[in-house]
């Protein structure tokens, strides 16, 4: 069986679906025996690559909120992530392009390391890294185990970005606007942040080879933010 999901490394929903996606596939017994791919998709593909301001005014700004309502809104997102044991600080994140974080991403599958992409996402919503600086990237790349020369060759180039943007055509072929999305073995689509019982669940279905088509909706991000609770 194969898993495929769609995330943005400044997506807190994608953090926490596949955090949520991992304990969903311990909970049936099945870790090591399905293999879980991660695709790109840019929340912002036309982020900066400098910070350009804190994330509380940032969000107030985006969704029309004081920064009393934008500072309980984060908070709550946050509590989510610690409910399920992430150290995580949405208050904080310094948010910047991430083309550089996905194609270094495509560069770690290509040799077999999925690593990376874990690390990517700790950085941002538990240490607060600036996400599109490359000696940050290179930091996390080396803590991977990705070859240096590797490292150095996408950084210094486009390389991969092709398969970013492949990535993102998929989706909106498939009228995917919003993310974390899953497709569980071509057949199963899970939209968004579950639950992860309901998520083992919808794993167990497609373990049974249901002919049933089904897509379940949980909170997400799109280019216009992320619903809110």
């Amino acid at each position: 069986m194969n898993i495929t999901y769609w995330s943005d490394f400044a997506c807190p929903y994608c953090y926490i679906g596949e955090t949520r996606l991992k304990k969903a596939i311990d909970s049936i017994g099945m870790t090591g025996q399905i293999d879980v791919e991660m695709k790109a998709f840019e929340l912002n593909p036309d982020a900066p690559y400098e910070v350009t301001g804190p994330t509380l005014d940032r969000f107030a700004t985006k969704y029309g909120l004081t920064k009393d309502q934008a500072a309980e809104r984060i908070e709550g997102i946050s509590q989510m992530g610690r409910e399920e044991g992430l150290d995580f600080n949405y208050a904080t994140t310094l948010n910047t392009n991430m083309l550089d974080a996905h194609r270094l991403t495509k560069l770690a599958h290509s040799l077999g390391n999925t690593r990376f992409e874990e690390l990517c996402y700790r950085a941002y919503f538990t240490d607060n890294l600036v996400m599109a600086d490359h000696d940050v990237l290179r930091g996390l790349a080396a803590e991977a185990g990705l070859p240096a020369q590797d490292v150095e060759r996408v950084l210094s180039s486009d390389e991969f970005g092709d398969a970013v943007r492949a990535d993102e055509h998929a989706a909106y072929a498939m009228g995917v606007h919003a993310v974390p999305f899953f497709v569980i073995d071509g057949t199963y689509a899970v939209s968004g942040c579950y639950p992860t019982d309901d998520l083992a669940d919808v794993i167990k279905q497609a373990l049974a080879k249901s002919q049933e088509h089904e897509t379940a909706q949980g909170a997400a991000c799109g280019p216009d933010g992320c619903a809110l609770s």
